[in-house]
């Protein structure tokens, strides 16, 4: 049987670390940072207990930070532009690059990942708060082979 990508990332103290490292580089960024003017300390948390669940880890988003529907909800009318979009993929890579050195294989995954969740979350923010979403389903799982149906 094969490790989960929750295993291989380290878990929830790696995803906790991977986190941090990309929210400090955010925060730093003057592209970014104004995208992200209602963060709080509890956002790097809540963002690594999301992965964790893409992952393979625990369920603890779905269970008690309200799924799915509220990661994309999170995200509208935020106007997410290419540039943005761009440098966040830029940062996340400085950061899994920080977080997992000498892992380029772990690397490819996780970029993949984060490239196929930003289009989504690019999409959505173009959408005014309020918006219904409809149902968009469970939380997608992710593993080293890509999307799991």
């Amino acid at each position: 049987m094969s490790i989960s990508l929750y295993d291989d990332a380290g878990g929830a103290d790696g995803l906790r670390r991977l986190s941090t490292a990309f929210y400090d580089r955010v925060l730093a960024d003057d592209l970014l940072a104004p995208v992200f003017k209602d963060f709080t300390p509890t956002h790097v948390e809540r963002v690594a207990i999301w992965l964790a669940e893409v992952f393979g880890g625990p369920d603890n988003f779905t269970a008690e930070l309200g799924g799915h529907q509220d990661l994309l909800r999170a995200h509208l009318g935020l106007r997410i532009r290419d540039e943005h979009r761009q440098r966040w993929l830029e940062l996340m890579a400085a950061a899994v690059d920080e977080t997992y050195p000498g892992r380029p294989d772990l690397r490819t995954t996780l970029m993949a990942y984060f490239d196929w969740g930003t289009r989504i979350a690019q999409d959505v923010s173009q959408d005014p708060p309020g918006t219904d979403l409809g149902d968009p389903g469970p939380t997608p799982r992710w593993g080293h082979d890509g999307l799991k149906p």
